[in-house]
């Protein structure tokens, strides 16, 4: 289509700035230099996309931004200042300890795995002072004779008698002093714990007292493990390359963007080593700026979220400092990835509970940075007016129903297979029916379909609009007519049989064509008539460009258009899992974006889920409650995913299915049991009575009991009433198989 060749032609005009093909993603934590690269792709965010939509007429063709030069101050820079790319720099020589999944790789500190015993304050403080006071009352005991000379016995034992006159037995005896108020220093100070109490209470006054509350800066690793020196590109001779690469770094002119996308180029020519000379020289005469996204976009113009494209990851919140969550995750930033987004999200929660804002904004930001540098490709799908992200952050905008969009959705997919075109038009339709009316079944609807497809395409050359295929789905004489002429004079006689097929069956009992034919009818409204158009493809834009790295958002109608809003998003859904799976070259991570998939879940789609984790792909999608999907399909859907989400205010009917969904876990609990003391001596007895008067209460001794039982990790109270505004309760799976369990997260941190 249009859109595919005129990205292949300005590919093919850049030097070595084709995608990658190893699949390997990149993330990003921290802003980087505020230099003019970032001022060049602020400028340049908000123009259309050359490489995956047509051109405009007025745009220019495609062309390698030149390097940025240094960006203009008001005063003179200061020499005593930190260098320009030092932000930059830092971030990139921060270390990325190996954590578990959804845990922010940046800067991380692993903690142990199960939380060590904590004495609590008063009884600690309480032991440590008895200690200290033991310890002075037995050196004054000592040091005054009162026990005797025996402890002297080794000074005076193991010196000569020569010795004991002079300054030599004064400086042994007080070293011997010395030596024994140490012993009774480390005796005491162990059974008191001063070096607990120290760590909790002393070393944390001592910082505060005397840091100037900032961190040291990181120490820069040796020339040959600095990444800012590109060790991989000098290890394979490419010196010179690298030589410009880490002096536009410290010259404050390359961002995480720029690092990621040269470093993704690289990882393409080494894979074919004849664009080996052709990225050296792109990079020579370009630095940072080489190998650019088509848009020619180095950045986007607002950022909202912590990134780290190092990492491949996007901080969505932290881990409460909460005793249901486990020990390792307490306070530890959460974060989401490719890794992560692979097998796919569900994330249900009510309307204000922040899965917008607070999810999808910050995944789809990480997206749209990753398809920056070359790494993926995202299309978001929500209501006009949902704000996901600015119109300057994607390269193709479908406003469907509004006058003044530019691009068009095909509802056909892209596809010239007029059976993969009628499946899944079928699923966009009748998808949501299936199992509550007799016709309304996938595969006679997709059967009807194909049967008008494909005579219509081989007599046309296209697929029919929506008034044209509505028209033969109601079986007009005219329209049919037209179409059998034209088959006729073109001797295609197979495709005949299919038309006399389609004519025999219309208007029999339990015929699907009348509900496709309605159905199809809500897209035939003077609102979208300047859409859905397969006369004129150029504007068209189709789902098989998932191949280049693009960031596509599709509005679906606005009020007054629901039901076509629905099943738009149902289409999208089904259109992005047959062609993320149907790839060529799976090198980019490709993810749908679906704000609010009511009524888009249907039995076709679970399983088209289930098959995007191996074909490097995944889905967001966000629920207001999971009674917008139907019952029979909960469960199956929850088990499709492999990151589940529930925000706050969740029901407890949809905190039964997360519940059973997380499963359980062996604890152990200890119940204290409280028994009276009965005395039977006369003195007790007094005892027990003179403390019954003062306390109020009969004495009692206790009985613990620890016991291991298995209890769900998550009930579906906890989840519906003890989950606090602004959390979440997030598991996450990698696409590799590794799990974590379900953490309570701060979205608001």
């Amino acid at each position: 289509m249009d859109i595919e060749r005129t990205y292949d032609a300005s590919a093919e005009r850049e030097d070595a700035s084709a995608t990658p093909r190893d699949g390997r993603p990149l993330h990003r934590a921290v802003p980087p230099a505020r230099s003019s690269a970032r001022s060049s792709a602020r400028s340049s965010a908000g123009s259309p996309h050359p490489a995956a939509v047509p051109p405009r007429p007025s745009a220019p063709p495609p062309s390698v931004p030149p390097a940025p030069a240094a960006p203009p101050r008001e005063d003179a820079p200061d020499p005593d200042g930190p260098p320009p790319g030092a932000p930059f720099l830092a971030w990139l020589r921060t270390p990325r300890p190996e954590a578990a999944p959804g845990v922010w790789a940046f800067a991380h500190r692993p903690r142990p795995a199960e939380e060590p015993v904590r004495v609590p304050a008063r009884q600690l403080l309480g032991g440590a002072l008895i200690a200290l006071l033991s310890c002075w009352l037995l050196w004054s005991l000592l040091w005054n004779s009162f026990l005797g000379g025996l402890w002297m016995w080794p000074l005076f034992n193991f010196t000569a008698e020569s010795w004991r006159s002079g300054m030599t037995f004064v400086v042994l005896s007080y070293g011997y002093y010395a030596l024994t108020a140490a012993v009774l220093l480390f005796f005491f100070g162990r059974l008191g714990r001063w070096p607990e109490v120290w760590r909790r209470w002393g070393a944390p006054l001592v910082r505060r007292l005397w840091d100037d509350g900032g961190e040291p800066p990181p120490v820069a690793p040796a020339p040959r493990e600095d990444p800012a020196e590109w060790p991989r590109l000098r290890a394979a001779g490419a010196h010179d390359a690298a030589d410009r690469l880490a002096a536009d770094a410290r010259a404050g002119l390359m961002n995480d963007v720029d690092h990621a996308r040269i470093d993704r180029a690289w990882q393409a020519a080494t894979a074919r080593p004849d664009r080996l000379a052709a990225f050296t020289d792109t990079v020579l005469r370009h630095g940072a700026a080489a190998c650019p996204h088509p848009s020619g976009a180095r950045d986007l113009a607002v950022r909202t979220a912590r990134h780290d494209l190092l990492a491949r990851q996007v901080r969505i919140g932290t881990a409460a400092d909460d005793r249901r969550n486990p020990w390792a995750h307490r306070g530890t930033g959460c974060a989401l990835g490719p890794g992560l987004l692979g097998t796919s999200l569900l994330a249900v929660g009510p309307p204000g509970s922040g899965k917008t804002e607070r999810l999808v904004r910050p995944v789809l930001e990480s997206l749209c940075l990753q398809a920056l540098a070359g790494r993926a490709a995202v299309v978001a799908v929500g209501a006009a007016g949902a704000d996901l992200a600015p119109d300057a952050a994607f390269d193709v905008v479908v406003k469907i129903g509004r006058p003044g969009s530019e691009y068009d959705l095909d509802l056909y997919g892209g596809t010239d297979d007029p059976d993969e075109a009628a499946g899944v038009l079928a699923e966009g339709l009748v998808g949501d029916l299936a199992g509550t009316r007799p016709e309304a079944d996938g595969r006679r609807a997709a059967t009807a379909l194909a049967q008008l497809l494909g005579p219509y395409r081989a007599a046309h050359g296209r697929f029919p609009s929506v008034p044209e295929l509505r028209e033969l789905l109601d079986g007009a004489p005219r329209a049919l007519g037209a179409l059998r002429a034209v088959l006729t004079a073109g001797g295609q006689d197979g495709l005949l049989r299919e038309l006399d097929a389609r004519e025999r069956q219309t208007g029999r009992p339990g015929d699907v064509a009348p509900l496709l034919a309605d159905r199809l009818a809500l897209l035939d409204r003077p609102a979208f008539a300047g859409f859905f158009d397969t006369a004129h493809p150029g504007r068209t834009f189709s789902l098989r460009t998932l191949e280049h790295p693009l960031r596509v958002r599709v509005d679906l109608p606005e009020r007054g258009h629901a039901e076509a809003s629905r099943m738009l998003a149902r289409l999208v859904l089904a259109q992005f899992t047959e062609c993320a799976a149907g790839r060529a070259d799976r090198s980019l991570f490709a993810c749908l974006v679906l704000d609010d998939a009511t009524s888009a879940v249907t039995a076709e789609s679970v399983r088209g889920l289930q098959r995007l984790r191996s074909a490097h792909a995944g889905a967001l999608l966000t629920l207001r409650t999971l009674d917008d999907v139907p019952e029979a399909l909960r469960g199956p859907l929850l088990g499709s995913v492999g990151c589940r989400m529930a925000l706050s205010g969740v029901t407890t009917w949809d905190g039964a299915l997360f519940a059973e969904v997380w499963g359980k876990e062996w604890v152990e609990t200890r119940d204290v049991t409280d028994r009276q003391v009965v005395a039977h001596d006369p003195f007790s007895r007094s005892v027990h009575v003179l403390r019954r008067l003062i306390s109020g209460r009969a004495v009692t001794a206790q009985s613990v009991t620890v016991r291991t039982v298995e209890r769900e990790r998550w009930s579906a109270s906890e989840l519906a009433h003890s989950v606090p505004p602004g959390h979440a309760v997030l598991s996450v799976t990698s696409v590799g198989g590794a799990a974590a369990p379900p953490v309570l997260v701060d979205l608001c941190r």
